[in-house]
Formats: structure tokens, sequence, C-alpha cells
């Protein structure tokens, strides 16, 4: 078992998310925290503007943090846990994220044997409008 994989089953074992997130050296350089009810966390953080101007987030921090939490959604809703493996990732900014406090929620599309169909969505200060949306596919053989 890898230590990421043991994190994770520390993490569920505990009911404390945010072990697996200090467990993945890219979580963590974003800053990466996952609440309870599964929704994740990206804390506003210097490192991560692209655009000092507005500020705003940088497309690629904000990407990654979308992806990270595709990851790690599945990988806490797994009985046997694997690290999935990105096949494709498809995002869509919506709107400028701002320097604050970014969320995100992860439902899973499709559960397959082999591939499993995910999708972000991340805001800032309402749900209802979201600054981008994802949409992946993870291979978890």
């Amino acid at each position: 078992m890898s230590h990421i994989t043991e994190l994770a089953q520390q993490a569920r074992e505990s009911a404390n998310p945010n072990l697996l997130m200090e467990g993945i050296p890219y979580a963590k350089l974003l800053g990466m925290l996952m609440e309870p009810d599964g929704t994740f966390h990206l804390p506003p953080k210097r490192t991560n503007i692209g655009n000092p101007t507005l500020p705003a987030l940088h497309g690629g921090a904000l990407g990654g943090f979308m992806e990270m939490c595709g990851i790690t959604h599945v990988m806490m809703a797994m009985e046997v846990i694997k690290v999935p493996k990105v096949v494709d990732f498809s995002i869509d900014y919506v709107r400028a994220g701002l320097f604050q406090d970014t969320y995100a929620k992860c439902e899973i599309v499709r559960f397959g044997r082999k591939l499993v169909n995910i999708s972000v969505v991340a805001w800032q200060d309402d749900a209802a409008k979201p600054i981008a949306r994802a949409r992946a596919q993870l291979l978890i053989d």
C-alpha cells in the first residue's frame, strides 16, 4: 500500500479528510482543505495569483485545485482505495476567480469498473454563481 493510500485510509477512519490533503504535495502547495461535508476550500494565497492587477487566481492554480478535488473525492468514495489517474480533464472558466476564498463541490456522474466520470463546480461568494466548471474521467484500474 502506498503512502497516499494509507493516508486516505486514515482520513476515512478518523473522518478527517485533511490528513489526505496534507499528504499530497500539490494539494499542500495550493493550500487546499476539505470540509467534513465534502466541500473543498482553497484559501487565498499569494502564490496562487495569476493577475496581480485585479488580483485574480491563476487559471492553472484553479484548474489544478479542481483536478485535485476530483481525484481526492473519488479516493474518499471508493471502497478499495487506489490513486486514480486522470484520463481526461476539461474546464470551462466562467468568471474571474478573485483573490478570496474559493470552494468546490464534486459529483460522481458515473462510477464504472475502470473509469469514473466526475463533475466539479468551483465558486467564491455564491454557489449559484460558479467561477469554473470541470468534467473529468479518471482511471481506477
